[in-house]
């Protein structure tokens, strides 16, 4: 059984695994669980780090100039064992260094520390990136919780609905599923000014997934039940996923996404990559803030 490390304040509590920073629980003070029952019929994941890509490569592999390298999707930190750094009631902060592992399938030195505290009903989470190095290093960066779907409360699944911080018309992109490569063309989202209502049927074809969100909020709930407001203000894409039929849905800020169908690029000029100058850190924050129904 996966030890996890407990953190609370007088309306929520969480529980992490070490086993890639992964938040596995969050709970409102009458014990509703908000995350994913994790049903090994649909997915065993709770809420993955991806880092230092997100999503697929094409063929598996990129390109650093004339190297080549080799990284499963969302890459390696999902598997990856974090150090505890920093514990507290309502605090727990987590590390993760480059090792000779890392650095064979992903040449940069890093740090990635995730920072986990409980304030009041708000769940903050901040994953730094700090660069070490002597030389700048690239990369891309995601969450990937899995929210119970129903939420706890009693209101119905299909009651449920998405609703985001301002209208967002543009079109969703889509992956081709058997390979995990993004598709050439948009398709139309099925988002009504703000608002859509997340069902099996449009999980069929995979993620829908916003490469250019004006959000940087949504909330996720039903009318009259318990709700999720959900921010994310430093990152610019957003992929929302389930498998279809599954009791959770997962919302997921990203700073980055998978390769084009037919990439060939250097991984530096990858969409949603970012550059980090030596000695520099960029940080991305996840706030999850629980309103009981």
């Amino acid at each position: 059984m996966t030890e996890l490390v407990s953190i609370a304040s007088d309306r929520i509590s969480a529980g992490i695994s070490p086993l890639g920073a992964e938040l596995w629980s969050l709970r409102d003070a009458q014990g509703g669980e908000y995350m994913t029952d994790a049903d090994p019929a649909f997915w065993t994941g709770h809420a993955p780090l991806l880092f230092p890509i997100v999503g697929a490569l094409q063929g598996g592999c990129y390109r650093i100039g004339e190297r080549m390298f080799a990284m499963s999707k969302h890459g390696f930190t999902r598997t990856s064992r974090f150090e505890l750094v920093d514990h507290a009631a309502a605090m727990a902060r987590f590390r993760l260094c480059d090792s000779e592992e890392t650095r064979a399938a992903y040449p940069f030195r890093f740090v990635l520390e995730m920072e986990f505290r409980a304030e009041g009903d708000c769940l903050r989470m901040v994953a730094t990136v700090t660069n070490p190095a002597a030389e700048p290093m690239w990369f891309s960066f995601g969450f990937h919780p899995a929210f119970a779907w129903p939420l706890p409360g009693g209101a119905a699944k299909g009651a449920h609905r998405v609703k985001f911080a301002v209208d967002e018309p543009q079109p969703v992109r889509r992956i081709d599923p058997p390979s995990g490569l993004l598709l050439p063309d948009p398709q139309p989202a099925p988002v009504a000014g703000r608002e859509f209502a997340p069902d099996a049927a449009l999980f069929e074809a995979d993620a829908l997934i916003w490469d250019h969100l004006a959000s940087r909020s949504l909330t996720f709930g039903a009318e009259g039940g318990a709700r999720l407001e959900i921010g994310f203000p430093d990152t610019p894409m957003l992929g929302i996923w389930q498998k279809p039929g599954a009791r959770y849905l997962c919302i997921e800020p990203w700073q980055g996404i998978a390769d084009p169908q037919g990439y060939d690029g250097d991984f530096r000029t990858k969409p949603g990559i970012v550059a980090l100058d030596p000695g520099a850190t960029r940080s991305f924050r996840m706030d999850v803030r629980v309103v009981p129904g």
